[in-house]
């Protein structure tokens, strides 16, 4: 979650995501119309395009040198491409192609797998396992969990009754979660075994389209967007008894009547009512548009990035102590001249306590020259790790530049 790499009809750009008040854009590329597909390898110069043009092809380049590394071409439209410092993975229809990254050399071809009209596949960032997710059902939600590494089936996991709309990985592999079609529950497994670890419930509106599904760095955090003006945040935590005492609502009212309940009703049921509610919540301005989200820690704080399909950055704070609605601090455009937008009603606000939303809003209009703490690109870095400049064997793939892979910060 360092860079934003987004594709328009005239090519396509890549962001930097170090700061809250300005967009840093590291490249733009006008030479492919209609991109569809941008992939960027974590801050690195390879990037992986598909354009409307050729939808069969996917094209490999060295931005930074200015060079086209390689080009594949495919039996069908490519419908998303998934990479990480070991494996690239192509998602057609019907079949997944797997190309081991350092010399692009086509390693499996999985094929006749159920209809995926979306190319919905997930990889894990974590190029120790390479984990590869994707549906095994075109009519349920099973998940066939696939070792990019060992190039072996590692299990099935029956993960919801209708078919898949999302999966998402954690960044070091242990963990993914999914959601189905009606979009109403999202369930975390734990990796490689497949066992359930938890089971939140994003509302009871049913056939909601979930767009975006992301883990935070850390895993303490998961988010799910979808069609609504409603983005989501769970917290991944077991809870107990001694949970805080909450408010005098109504819904916390029915919320321990619920819970009584439990007591007496059959498993199945029993565990349907005690799912967690939203720990954090965003309602955007518009509702209806694709939108991607990502968990990232910008200026040393914790944010919640939207981008929405017209071309918006929208930047949150989020509390990770309370959660609570999300406060937005930064609207960036990501079109036309780039001109930067700021979030009007928070100036017409009356001052508020000194609770930890308005302090680190307040606290982010100060330039900072500070940057993300590092990366980890293999998710899996120890802290302090240093990873190499390069781990790339001798191929088409060269990825040389001073700092294509700096250290992890400790």
């Amino acid at each position: 979650c360092s860079s934003l790499a987004i594709g328009t009809t005239t090519g396509y750009r890549l962001f930097s995501l170090s700061s809250v008040e300005q967009l840093d854009q590291v490249h733009e590329s006008n030479e492919i119309p209609d991109v569809y597909i941008v992939e960027r390898l974590f801050s690195s110069s390879l990037v992986v395009v598909v354009s409307h043009a050729k939808p069969q092809q996917m094209n490999v380049y060295h931005f930074k040198k200015g060079t086209e590394i390689c080009n594949y071409s495919y039996s069908s439209k490519i419908l998303s491409i998934r990479l990480n410092r070991q494996r690239l993975v192509v998602c057609l229809e019907e079949s997944i192609y797997i190309h081991n990254i350092k010399d692009m050399k086509l390693l499996k071809t999985i094929l006749d797998t159920p209809s995926n009209t979306t190319g919905l596949c997930a990889l894990s960032i974590n190029h120790a396992n390479s984990y590869l997710a994707y549906p095994g059902s075109a009519s349920s939600g099973e998940i066939v969990l696939y070792d990019g590494n060992t190039l072996k089936t590692t299990c099935t996991i029956p993960a919801h009754d209708g078919p898949l709309a999302a999966l998402a990985f954690n960044s070091t592999g242990s963990k993914l979660a999914s959601a189905s079609e009606k979009g109403t529950v999202i369930r975390v497994f734990s990796i490689p075994g497949g066992q359930k670890l938890y089971e939140f419930r994003r509302g009871m509106k049913r056939y909601v389209n979930i767009s975006s599904l992301v883990f935070s760095m850390d895993s303490q955090f998961l988010c799910a967007s979808s069609n609504t003006e409603t983005v989501h945040i769970f917290k991944l935590e077991h809870l107990t008894d001694s949970r805080p005492e909450e408010p005098p609502t109504w819904s916390g009212y029915m919320g321990k009547m619920f819970q009584a309940a439990t007591n007496y009703l059959p498993a199945q049921v029993s565990g349907m009512m005690s799912q967690d509610r939203a720990f954090a919540t965003v309602r955007l301005n518009v509702s209806g548009q694709r939108n991607i989200c990502a968990l990232s820690t910008i200026q040393k704080l914790p944010r919640l990035l939207v981008t929405t399909s017209d071309g918006h950055l929208c930047i949150y704070n989020l509390d990770p102590q309370d959660g609570g609605e999300c406060v937005l601090i930064k609207n960036h455009s990501l079109l036309g001249s780039g001109k930067m937008e700021e979030n009007k009603e928070n100036d017409l606000q009356p001052p508020v306590p000194q609770s930890y939303a308005a302090t680190v809003a307040r606290q982010s209009t100060v330039p900072s020259t500070s940057t993300m703490p590092g990366y980890s690109e293999d998710g899996g870095a120890l802290r302090g790790e240093v990873i190499p400049e390069h781990e790339f064997a001798t191929g088409p793939v060269c990825l040389d530049d001073e700092n294509e892979f700096p250290p992890v910060s400790i």
